[in-house]
């Protein structure tokens, strides 16, 4: 095989700008573009290779060592293809001589999608909950190395390390060396002879871990929270994924809600709706006592302030409005029903009339706690 020296006409101690200057220098003068002669097509090929080897620094000194290698080999990259195109373009092909380098066995983890179901009362402050999540965990025999104690990764005796195998074709622009992922070590440029017998060469596997959440007042059904870093380890000990908390919250017995506010309805019986009165309702929180005045009428809304939800981006709580409700008695004894006539001789009450039409009870309700 001709020394690769001798065909680029530099001598043994030539620095690299001066390879690359005589590299041109013959790529202009052999192109198959320019020199369509047969030996010339040879002498391009020669010429390609002695550049690829001495261009690369790694086996240059292989070469000097004695390593010849075979054509191609040794990890040869796109080097000559691209000072083809930097030479006869103005640009190189790829970037910094377009030379593949093997991927890495570390890949970022998947995002984990986990559904928290809340009661409305959690919703008002906030909550802490410890999830238990089923997802992938750093292997802890081989730690995400992917071997087995005492053990490491080898070199691919294929690729020689580059994670990718080199081709010569023939094109309308003579011959250009081409590229492909290794199928021997996947384009990782090395091989695990002896993998992790824990995770089979993983660097990771399946577990059952706790997920220690603060979730914020303020959230509601169907929004997703994101806890970075939290998801699955990656392959080979690679980066967390994200965690995603999809809420749910259960409709609640009582209460209702309206934006950061509370809706519940109050059953107020005919007597204290005339006379009026104190109660004392159970809030999400604690007790509250409500005052009714005189003569409240079935429909109207009362507020409490402060008694609602702490918005998710905010401090002012919501206010609890509850609209009345009168309850009407059904059943009345005799001296009820006379107690109740002599009422009505008294007030003079108008009889039943028509009024304005209304959608019922829940819809004047409902359009009173929200212009309320």
């Amino acid at each position: 095989m001709a020394d690769h020296y001798e065909v680029l006409g530099v001598s043994r101690e030539a620095t690299p700008d001066e390879i690359k200057r005589a590299y041109r220098k013959l790529a202009r003068q052999l192109h198959p573009d320019v020199n369509p002669g047969e030996d010339a097509a040879e002498k391009f090929k020669l010429v390609t290779h002695a550049y690829d080897v001495l261009s690369d620094p790694e086996q240059r000194r292989r070469y000097d060592m004695g390593d010849t290698g075979g054509f191609g080999g040794g990890g040869a990259g796109f080097g000559g293809f691209g000072d083809i195109f930097e030479t006869f373009f103005g640009g190189g092909a790829g970037g910094g001589g377009g030379r593949s380098r093997p991927r890495s066995r570390a890949e970022r983890g998947q995002d984990a999608l986990v559904r928290v179901d809340l009661e409305l009362g959690d919703v008002v402050f906030g909550v802490h909950r410890e999830l238990e999540v089923d997802t992938a965990v750093l292997c802890a025999t081989c730690e995400g190395g992917c071997c087995q104690p005492g053990t490491s990764p080898v070199t691919c005796d294929i690729c020689h390390g580059t994670g990718h195998i080199q081709r010569t074709v023939r094109s309308l622009i003579g011959n250009v060396v081409t590229s492909a992922p290794c199928g021997t070590c996947q384009g990782y440029g090395t091989t695990i002879p002896y993998p992790c017998a824990t995770c089979q060469g993983q660097g990771r596997v399946r577990a059952r871990r706790t997920v220690s959440v603060d979730i914020p007042a303020g959230v509601e059904s169907g929004l997703r929270l994101q806890l970075p870093g939290s998801g699955e380890v990656g392959p080979a000990g690679g980066p967390h994924g994200d965690l995603y908390l999809e809420i749910t919250v259960a409709p609640h017995d009582v209460f209702s809600r309206d934006g950061d506010d509370l809706l519940a309805t109050l059953d107020v019986s005919m007597p204290d709706a005339i006379l009026g009165t104190t109660t004392r309702i159970e809030s999400l929180d604690g007790p509250v006592d409500l005052e009714l005045r005189p003569g409240v009428q079935a429909g109207d809304v009362l507020t409490i302030k402060g008694r609602g939800i702490t918005p998710l981006r905010g401090t002012q709580r919501g206010d609890l409005r509850v609209g009345v409700h009168v309850v009407t008695p059904t059943k009345l004894d005799g001296k009820e029903r006379a107690l109740i006539e002599e009422f009505q001789r008294r007030t003079k009450a108008p009889a039943p009339r028509l009024a304005e039409f209304q959608q019922g009870l829940f819809a004047k309700l409902r359009d009173r706690f929200r212009n309320g």
